[in-house]
């Protein structure tokens, strides 16, 4: 059986550190490794994690002295980690019961470098669940596994770290670092999909990612641009494999290149007034709009691979007006479109 390490990032979550540590240390592994750092906290999680380690000789803590961000408190995580495997859990979130069992016999059965896990929404009320968008891309991967070239669209699963255990050599081997701030995740998450020979799923839902205010994730900020310099070292990444003779295949170009331009898309997607997916006001400050729908549009034209053809529907309609840097037709019709989503969601049988 795969030895995992659960790399755990702290910073102001004591309200539901123990509920996390509660969901990865149930399990009864002893070889499980649960690696904990506490970003110079200023709550009492620094006194929790105390606590937690003293009875528990499977968590290890390591105390910064200075807060650095998460991109910074996974790497120093990775580093420190010893087990075949890392699972990194962010430490308002939690596992399900039976993960790691769960996830432990794909390990042993496959052996990827990637296993993609699904997941829920969890608003923190019982019930409150939301299932995965995405859940049904990971039926792509087969049950022996496969890789990006053969499934391209599993690009389009979410670039969150925590839905994705690494191979622990495999990942540090990719020279490619979480970067700090907001979407530290993105680069590492295409670097891994793209360089696996073996990518694995496990279809049971295993996470519980915790959907609350105040999160960086749902919190209105000019931070939300870090997403353009977060593809540009994937697109980066792609230029280097090109001049090393180890091009990508034009299916995998063209996807990676879709998925870029829909996650800024994404990011963009709740700045209408008042009509968001989940009645937030937006991600990015109203001023900054424009400026945001106009990098954009410059990656689409920057980053547009030959071979890449807008897809049909309202999907491939959104993608053109990027394309044709038309803000207006954008911002007119997306709060629409927002709506018709929402109302076709409360319609049972819709």
């Amino acid at each position: 059986m795969a030895r995992i390490s659960v790399v755990v990032p702290v910073y102001d979550v004591a309200e539901f550190l123990p509920c996390c540590l509660d969901s990865i240390l149930a399990s009864g592994d002893p070889d499980l490794e649960v690696i904990a750092i506490d970003d110079a906290s200023p709550d009492a999680a620094g006194q929790i994690l105390a606590d937690r380690a003293a009875a528990d000789p499977r968590l290890r803590v390591i105390r910064l002295a200075g807060n650095h961000g998460q991109g910074h408190a996974r790497n120093l995580g990775l580093a420190a980690a010893t087990g075949d495997y890392v699972w990194f859990v962010d430490g308002d979130d939690a596992l399900t019961e039976g993960a790691l069992a769960a996830v432990g016999g794909v390990l042993a059965a496959v052996k990827p470098d990637v296993l993609l896990v699904d997941w829920e929404t969890w608003h923190g009320l019982p019930g409150r669940t939301v299932p995965n968008p995405g859940r049904s891309l990971l039926k792509m991967a087969p049950p022996q596994g496969c890789t990006l070239a053969a499934e391209p669209g599993l690009i389009n699963l979410t670039m969150t770290a925590w839905s994705k255990l690494y191979r622990r050599d495999f990942l540090r081997a990719l020279g490619v670092s979480f970067s700090a701030g907001i979407h530290e995740d993105i680069a590492v998450t295409c670097a891994a999909l793209l360089s696996a020979d073996l990518i694995g799923a496990v279809d049971q839902v295993c996470y519980r990612y915790r959907r609350r205010p105040g999160s960086a994730m749902t919190t209105m900020s000019r931070q939300h641009l870090a997403v353009f310099d977060a593809y540009r070292q994937v697109f980066e990444l792609l230029a280097r494999r090109d001049a090393a003779g180890q091009p990508v295949s034009d299916s995998v170009r063209a996807a990676i290149f879709e998925r870029a331009i829909w996650h800024y898309t994404s990011v963009l997607e709740t700045t209408g007034p008042g009509i968001g997916r989940f009645g937030l006001p937006g991600l990015v400050p109203r001023p900054d709009r424009r400026a945001f729908f106009r990098r954009m549009h410059q990656d689409f034209v920057r980053y547009r691979p030959a071979a890449y053809r807008h897809p049909p529907g309202p999907r491939g309609a959104k993608l053109r007006l990027v394309e044709r840097d038309a803000y207006f037709a954008y911002s007119v019709l997306e709060p629409l479109n927002q709506a018709r989503v929402a109302i076709r969601r409360l319609t049972p049988g819709a």
